[in-house]
């Protein structure tokens, strides 16, 4: 009798269930390591998860983030990714070389998608961009470090007179993209005033100091703390009246005269297609590291006018965008 009902029972439960069904699919879940998460990188945030739709992944639905934010300091990241590492996600995102490089120091078999870094090569985060090897890949906002020289060059094109240049970067700059500003700075026959800062409480002083030397035109390098500091560096820079290039459209668009940069947001919006191959199987080892296709000029013409500036109109033609 015992075993008739229990035969019975186990029939009534295989029926309970659809022929064919599953176990419910694990949901992914996706780290975040980045610098900052004001309105000022909205647009970056909103790029990534354009990126993701058009892979099919919803955040909320079939995707989960988990955010790290360092908030300018950027001494905060190691800590930050052993934080998120603990968690075991499936992938983590992490933004700009201090970022990526946290993310490998504290994982080397979660993948970890970089974006917006200068020399992952040169910075040991992959063996090649076409070969990353380990468990990083993504893109770099850089296509070499001779980019940086087009910003002196566009200086010099802007303000011909100029001579001597104040020139601002984080201590955790690259040496190689610091070298090939002097050299540039050699071609065109302009002096450096070289400005290394590592907080933003320096700020102020090295200001002072470019004022002190005598220069007459501003170069800021791209790095995750000029990205944070953006506007305190912009408002320093038009309280001296100094013509600057900048390394980032947001720092334009914060008041700063022009920038020649990679496009961000087509930057961030490419980055999810780093993270669909992989939740879906690929290796990071085998996915190129990808440089920017799509670079751009900015200007703001109000702040031109403010420093009492007229843009030559050789350089205006080079312009994809024009804040009035």
């Amino acid at each position: 009798m015992w075993l008739s009902r229990l035969v019975i029972i186990l029939i009534v439960v295989a029926l309970s269930y659809p022929a064919g069904a599953q176990q419910p699919k694990k949901v992914p879940r996706i780290g975040v390591l980045t610098n900052a998460h004001g309105p000022e990188v909205m647009p970056l945030w909103e790029a990534l998860r354009k990126g993701l739709s058009e892979h099919g992944w919803v955040e909320g639905q079939n995707i989960f983030i988990e955010r790290r934010y360092a908030e300018g300091q950027v001494e905060r990241f190691p800590s930050l990714a052993a934080q998120l590492v603990s968690g075991n996600p499936d992938l983590i995102v992490a933004v700009s070389t201090l970022g990526a490089r946290a993310a490998k120091q504290a994982t080397s078999t979660i993948p970890i998608v970089m974006v917006y870094v200068g020399d992952p090569v040169g910075d040991g985060l992959v063996a090649s961009l076409a070969q990353p090897g380990d468990n990083v890949t993504g893109l770099t906002f850089l296509v070499g470090p001779e980019m940086v020289g087009k910003y002196l060059e566009l200086l010099k094109e802007t303000v011909p007179t100029v001579s001597r240049v104040g020139f601002l970067f984080h201590q955790a700059t690259p040496p190689i993209f610091l070298k090939e500003v002097q050299a540039a700075a050699q071609v065109l026959a302009v002096k450096l005033q070289p400005l290394k800062v590592q907080s933003p409480n320096e700020l102020e002083g090295a200001f002072a100091t470019i004022t002190k030397g005598g220069a007459t035109g501003l170069l800021v390098l791209p790095h995750p703390f000029t990205y944070a500091h953006a506007k305190q560096i912009v408002d320093l820079a038009a309280k001296r009246r100094l013509p600057a290039v900048y390394g980032f459209r947001e720092s334009v668009e914060a008041g700063g005269l022009m920038a020649y940069a990679a496009n961000a947001p087509d930057m961030f919006r490419r980055a999810a297609t780093y993270v669909d191959k992989i939740l879906k199987g690929a290796k990071p080892a085998n996915l190129p590291v990808e440089q920017p296709t799509k670079f751009e000029l900015v200007i703001n013409m109000k702040t031109a006018k403010q420093i009492g500036l007229t843009i030559p109109q050789s350089v205006l033609y080079q312009a994809d965008k024009v804040i009035k």
